[in-house]
């Protein structure tokens, strides 16, 4: 947390905040934040003086895009951005200060301390590590049904953690592998070759559909997420089985189970998502 819509809602309403400002200069005042250059004296000489043109997301990372560097933002656990004005208190935990010569000011809290910032020369950081080596991308064109079907094609892993690997398909986290699987009938112990043509389609369209519908709702608030203006979002409201563990399915009244899938808490419908056994070719009888 926060996944796929939390980031992108963040990336929204930063767009409408910081579109176009100048950074003056940079405040770091916890040096683990920044992972590149090594040095945050470096980072702060680097971005005096860059504009903001535009903030993108690749998976669960904020691109801000600049004159000549792209700073990449990952919020890990708690990480938030704000505006504030030059004038405003500082409020505990705030990290990273971008001040602009507006005298606005983008301020980077993060209370577990987990989120990191690298800062790469414009185009350079698609090459790079943290990004290099993302999968594909639920939310744009590229991903089509043929596309996902090629990423799962002959893996006999189990859906959810093969789901929640970032190199196959970005930003699905813990909360949106769930309610996808739930809406597509599918177990999270399924092995993925084991995986009919219709439920392949069926889990394609619940992926799509379920992170269409949390952008829309702004995301999930679970514990502190909030967007760049300091508002929750209300996708929580529309959980079918996260967090729902003996509260009765929607579909057929029979309680949420909550399990452990490949370390991570799962939540799903026992009647609605059978657990199948994979069909064994028998070999032919001479």
């Amino acid at each position: 947390m926060p996944e796929l819509p939390e980031v992108e809602t963040v990336r929204r309403t930063l767009n409408e905040l910081v579109l176009d400002k100048q950074i003056d200069h940079v405040t770091v005042n916890l040096r683990r934040i920044i992972q590149l250059p090594e040095e945050p004296d470096e980072f702060c000489l680097l971005l005096a003086g860059q504009t903001i043109h535009s903030v993108e997301r690749r998976g669960k990372f904020l691109r801000f895009v600049l004159d000549d560097y792209t700073l990449v933002s990952h919020l890990r656990m708690e990480g938030r951005y704000g505006l504030y004005d030059r004038n405003d208190p500082l409020e505990p935990h705030t990290h990273v200060v971008f001040h602009f010569t507006d005298g606005s000011e983008l301020r980077y809290k993060d209370v577990r301390q987990f989120g990191t910032m690298h800062l790469f020369p414009k185009g350079r950081e698609l090459e790079e590590k943290p990004l290099n080596k993302l999968g594909l991308e639920p939310l744009e064109d590229t991903f089509t049904l043929d596309a996902f079907k090629g990423r799962l094609a002959g893996r006999s892993t189990k859906i959810k953690p093969l789901l929640l690997n970032q190199e196959y398909i970005v930003g699905i986290g813990n909360i949106y592998v769930d309610e996808s699987l739930y809406m597509a009938g599918i177990h999270p112990e399924r092995e993925a070759d084991s995986l009919s043509r219709r439920e392949l389609a069926a889990l394609y369209e619940a992926i799509v559909r379920t992170l269409k519908e949390a952008v829309a709702a702004g995301g999930s608030s679970i514990k502190s997420y909030v967007n760049g203006q300091g508002e929750i979002g209300l996708f929580q409201h529309q959980f079918k089985v996260y967090g729902r563990q003996g509260e009765p399915c929607q579909t057929c009244a029979r309680p949420i189970v909550k399990s452990v899938v490949a370390g991570r808490g799962t939540h799903f419908c026992p009647k609605c998502q059978p657990l199948k056994q994979k069909r064994v070719k028998k070999a032919a009888v001479r």
